[in-house]
Parts: structure tokens; sequence; C-alpha cells
């Protein structure tokens, strides 16, 4: 790894603004707004649509610094394999613009900074969230599993399930059932989102040796999975609406919609497993069905649309009782 970074240790900064842009890289700014929307959830839930706004303000900076942490070591940890695949080649490490011990005491400032800002201004729970998800996701996934198991992003998925924990944490100091039904929400799309992925690009994977699920057993067996998982993802989707009652209909109209799109694009790929423009179909929009799914939760939490559904259950009952 050492060998990779000196030889692009050419590639240097001219300016403050690329040294930020550089470090702003590291923390996947893309992944960690996902992260943020589903932990954004977890407190509209939990405060049932009334969300303190500085709490959430301190959630949402402690989430992103604890989730930049994590990916950052990721980086740091991966800079080798990073280097091989094109995909990844020009992140900071890889093309030399960041040192990696640079990197180091950057990931450590942002996890201490982020338990600091949870513990203070929203509780201990929450920031002791914040902190296993980043164990979890450093020691579990990217050092133990993604390199030595077809399992990697099953189990690992785990780390990116926290989140809306964190959420639910900050505004209630506990987790109720319904805050680890938002976790196996998570957890159980999780698969179906990476695995498409890692049918798209399986080759790359195959190339720097990180055993995902295609590279050992195929496509087919792949787009199995895929589907199984998402037969269990909808129905699962749903037990917030009932028995939980934490979410109404609204919501439960929501998820039966996102989830039958969900439904046909995997099915597509089962019926097609090499076919890598269904895969990246599937995977565009398991993006898009989490982030839709976590904003019919607010919105079926918010007290406005609370009273529109007893405004419109009343007016359906007095019509029954006219017509009856």
């Amino acid at each position: 790894m050492q060998e990779i970074i000196q030889t692009n240790s050419s590639r240097h900064h001219n300016n403050p603004l690329q040294v930020l842009k550089s470090y702003y890289q590291l923390t996947k700014p893309r992944i960690i707004l996902l992260l943020l929307i589903t932990t954004a959830a977890g407190m509209w839930l939990a405060a049932e649509g009334e969300v303190d706004p500085l709490l959430l303000l301190v959630t949402m900076v402690g989430g992103t610094l604890a989730s930049g942490a994590a990916n950052t070591i990721n980086c740091l940890y991966d800079s080798d394999i990073d280097y091989i695949m094109e995909r990844t080649r020009w992140r900071p490490i890889p093309s030399g613009r960041v040192k990696p011990r640079d990197a180091m005491i950057f990931a450590i400032a942002l996890a201490i900074a982020s338990f600091t800002l949870l513990t203070v201004f929203a509780n201990l729970l929450a920031a002791l969230l914040a902190m296993s998800g980043i164990v979890f996701y450093v020691a579990i996934y990217t050092h133990w599993l993604k390199r030595h198991s077809t399992q990697n992003i099953v189990i690992g998925g785990a780390a990116g399930a926290i989140p809306p924990l964190v959420g639910w944490a900050a505004v209630t100091g506990d987790l109720s059932w319904a805050a680890w039904l938002l976790f196996v929400i998570i957890f159980l799309w999780t698969p179906p989102h990476f695995w498409a992925l890692a049918i798209m690009i399986r080759d790359e994977y195959q190339d720097v040796g990180v055993p995902m699920l295609p590279v050992i057993e195929g496509d087919e067996l792949t787009a199995q999975q895929i589907w199984i998982y998402s037969l269990v993802l909808i129905p699962t989707s749903l037990l917030l609406v009932y028995p939980l009652h934490t979410s109404g209909w609204v919501y439960g109209a929501i998820a039966l919609g996102l989830g039958a799109v969900f439904l046909q694009k995997a099915w597509e790929l089962l019926q097609t497993p090499h076919n890598r423009d269904v895969a990246r179909s599937l995977f565009k929009y398991s993006i898009l069905y989490l982030m839709l799914l976590c904003a019919g939760m607010v919105v079926d939490s918010l007290p406005a649309t609370h009273e529109m559904t007893m405004a419109v259950a009343h007016t359906w009952q007095t019509w029954m009782g006219v017509n009856s």
C-alpha cells in the first residue's frame, strides 16, 4: 500500500480549497446523506412528528461526523484495492492527495467530536450507538468480513442500520420495538442494494480479490438471494402499521407502492441475472426506495397528517351512516 501511495505522491494540492475537498471526499458524503435520511426518519417517528429543531441539528451533525469517521477509516484500510479498481482510484488516499497518517488523525478527530456533541446535546445512548456504528463498520465489516466472507454485506449491513437507532435514542433516550424494526428494515434492504451493485461491478471485485457473492457463487444465486431478501423486506416494512401502530395508512400506502416496484425489479433480475442494466436499475431504485420510504414515515408522523386522516375517517363514517 505504501508503494502505491508513494508512486502517486506527485499529485499535490494547489490551494487550501483542494485540501478541504480531499478530506471531504474521504468521508464519502453521498453515503452519509442516505444514513442521515434514515436517522431523521427515526427521530420523526420517535417524536411523533414534532422534532425539536436544535436536537435535529445536533443529531444530524453528530451522525455526519460519526459516519465520516467510519468512512475515512474504510478509505484508509481499502486504499490498496481502491488503487486497483478504476471506480475508486481517484479517492484521496490511493491518489496520494492525503497521507494515511493524516487520514487517521482526521478520523479520530471526527469520532471524538461526534461523541462529545451527541453526549452533551442529546444523550449518552445516542453517542454510544454512533460509536458502535463506527466500530462495527471498521472492525467487523471492513477488517473481518469484506475480504473474507461472501456474507460480508449481510452481517456488515448492521452498521448501516444503526443510524435510525441513533435518531430514536436522541429523542427518547431509549429504544422501543419500533426503533428495532427500523433497524431490521434497513438490515434487510442492504443485501439487495449492495448485491445489485456487486453484479454490476463483479469483475472489479474479482480483480482485487474481494469475495462478493456474485464473484464466488455467481449471478444466478445472487439474484435468488436478492429476491428472497426483497420478499421479506416488503412485508416487514408494513409491520410499522400493524401490529406496532407506529405509522398509519399514509405510510402503509407509500410502503406498498414502493415495495411493489422493488419486487418487480428484483423479479426482473431473477429472470435475467446476468443483465447488468437490470442490476443497475435495481441498485438505483433501491436508493430511491429507502429515501421515499423514510419520507413516507416522516409525512405520516406529522400532526397535520393525523388530522387529515381523522377527518377522512370521520367523513367516511358519516357517509356510511347516512347510506346504511
